[in-house]
């Protein structure tokens, strides 16, 4: 179970990629982004992924040096096919183009469709709030393997369909709110199966449609409840909605498809601060609201109120110190990929 530095872990997780063909490029996105979940305390999105990457990559369904495509545009807007290449390569280029579009034209969207995992959503809309802008993300896997009930339901019909919006400030951290619409995301269950940990009790049904805290039940034909436990309709209505956006006006369509590609599809909107006031007020507002909201005496069981985001920023300065804590599952896997591809000097502790 090591402990390892985030630099190091990066170099790790690009060494690995570039040997399962991957760019210098893409190898240093992919492992940026994916680190930078474990920083922030998203293990769920971080190197325990890559060797999935990398498996997709061998059966063809990640597409290294894949061609980004621009199928529709307007001064505001655009549609970008991915043609299977790595999530966060095309959303991360589609993120900055549409942040410049928005520096003229104050607000615009775009659309992106074929292109793998993009990791942690929150990653996107903040690139857009450095560059003194809201963003926004939501993102579904189209026609596929769906693991969520809808509200009242016990069969999967959507997808853990996150949302992110993201806010420019002045404070320490970015201030931003980043959620799976299921009860949890997904990736957290793959988490606990590699730690060999239960799950809290409300975040999976059984093969018969009883609550769970296996969480391997989801492999075994279980599935995930929408967000809000006995309000869980609110979640159920936000994930309608985020499927609409990412998987119907991007052409992916919706369905339940246990054979179907893993397929990101994507909505973002940028708008442009200086449009409706001037951004120093907006951030030092935002700023002077965040400290309101921490200011509040805290309730029984709560040492401090922290605005949204903020927990993420204390993580991420923690473990750049410390180190990131990798699973034993984890390790062996990264090991033998070392092993696989004659890197095994670059795992050394």
């Amino acid at each position: 179970m090591p402990t390892i530095q985030a630099d190091k872990l990066t170099n790790i997780a690009a060494t690995l990629l570039r040997g399962a063909g991957a760019s210098d490029e893409e190898a240093s996105i992919v492992s940026r982004h994916s680190i930078g979940a474990n920083l922030a305390g998203h293990d769920s999105h971080g190197v325990i992924l890559i060797p999935t990457y990398i498996d997709r990559i061998n059966r063809g369904h990640i597409v290294p040096g894949a061609p980004y495509e621009v199928t529709r545009e307007s001064s505001n807007s655009t549609v970008v096919d991915g043609n299977w290449g790595f999530g966060y390569v095309v959303s991360e280029r589609l993120m900055a183009e549409t942040i410049e579009k928005a520096r003229t034209g104050s607000v615009a969207a775009a659309t992106v469709f074929r292109q793998s995992h993009v990791g942690r959503v929150a990653d996107y809309p903040m690139m857009a709030a450095e560059a003194g802008m809201i963003g926004i993300m939501t993102a579904d896997s189209g026609r596929s393997a769906k693991s969520v009930v809808p509200f009242g339901g016990r069969e999967p019909r959507l997808g853990t369909n996150p949302i992110c919006i993201a806010m420019p400030s002045n404070l320490p951290g970015p201030m931003f709110i980043d959620m799976a619409t299921s009860a949890v995301a997904a990736g957290k269950l793959g988490v606990a199966v590699a730690r060999g940990a239960s799950i809290p009790e409300g975040w999976l049904l059984d093969s018969e449609g009883n609550p769970t805290t296996d969480p391997t039940a989801l492999r075994n034909g279980g599935a995930m409840l929408p967000l809000g436990g006995p309000e869980g309709h609110k979640g159920y209505g936000l994930s309608v909605m985020v499927e609409i956006l990412s998987g119907i006006l991007t052409g992916l369509g919706f369905g339940h498809d246990p054979s179907g590609r893993h397929n990101d599809g994507c909505f973002m909107a940028v708008f442009n601060i200086e449009a409706f006031r001037p951004l120093e007020e907006f951030k030092n507002e935002v700023t002077e609201f965040a400290q309101y909201l921490k200011s509040s005496p805290t309730a029984q069981g709560f040492d401090e109120v922290y605005y949204p985001g903020e927990l993420e920023h204390l993580r991420t300065k923690k473990l750049l110190q410390e180190g990131i804590f990798i699973e034993d599952a984890t390790w062996a896997k990264l090991e033998g990929l070392a092993e696989e591809y004659g890197v095994t000097a670059e795992l050394s502790l």
